[in-house]
């Protein structure tokens, strides 16, 4: 796999690859080709290497002996940053990463899979940043993002869509949508809107009044 970048505009989103499951190559090929910033997670690094990708930051708490500073003439030029907090999970650190320098989105890659926890907290995440990150996640079989107020975009028909509380969410209506909300509230563990799908081609339109809602554009 080739080394990024085509574009260097801070205003692309920058790529962030945890250590989940590896997604296909083609889809990381692209965006690395529009990210102008690769981070990388430190349990990552090893994997990515391997691939001959060229990393622009390794984040981490660098915990169980790591010694970042091995990279650092192989990836040159790198930067190295060591979060300490042990608060946050390295994902929440990159995003804080990416906030303190004004980057204003993220693609987030091998963030799910191999573990239920880590796939389920790295999904979750990412409502905490509502109103300082756009954040992305993708794997092969998905496309994951938290839903502002109203949403619209346009989709093919039968396009499948699932609507996943983060907790309760209130007050969701839908337009273009098989199964519609007309004022419906979702709570984790007890109402999702998993499995829907588009009724025909043109605008899908969601609205929530109260609560995280994520949208899941399923691939199959």
């Amino acid at each position: 796999m080739s080394s990024h970048h085509i574009v260097r505009d801070d205003q692309e989103p920058a790529l962030i690859i945890a250590n989940g499951a590896a997604c296909n190559p083609e889809l990381l090929g692209q965006l690395l080709e529009w990210s102008p910033l690769v981070i990388v997670l430190d349990s990552a690094i090893e994997r990515v290497m391997e691939l001959d990708i060229k990393v622009d930051v390794l984040l981490g708490d660098f915990d169980r002996g790591f010694d970042p500073y091995y990279y650092k003439e192989k990836q040159y030029p790198l930067e190295i940053v060591h979060t300490h907090d042990q608060e946050k999970t390295d994902l929440e650190k990159a995003f804080d990463y990416l906030y303190e320098r004004k980057i204003p989105a993220a693609n987030v890659v091998w963030a799910t899979g191999k573990r239920a926890d880590h796939t389920i907290t790295n999904l979750t995440s990412i409502v905490q940043y509502r109103d300082k990150l756009k954040i992305v996640i993708l794997d092969d079989h998905s496309k994951i993002f938290l839903l502002p107020r109203r949403f619209e975009k346009w989709y093919t028909a039968n396009t499948p869509i699932s609507l996943i509380p983060v907790g309760q969410v209130t007050g969701i209506r839908s337009e273009n949508l098989f199964y519609p909300l007309k004022n419906d509230s979702l709570t984790i563990g007890y109402r999702s809107g998993s499995s829907n799908h588009v009724s025909q081609d043109g605008l899908v339109v969601i609205e929530h009044q109260e609560g995280d809602l994520l949208l899941m554009e399923c691939m199959d």
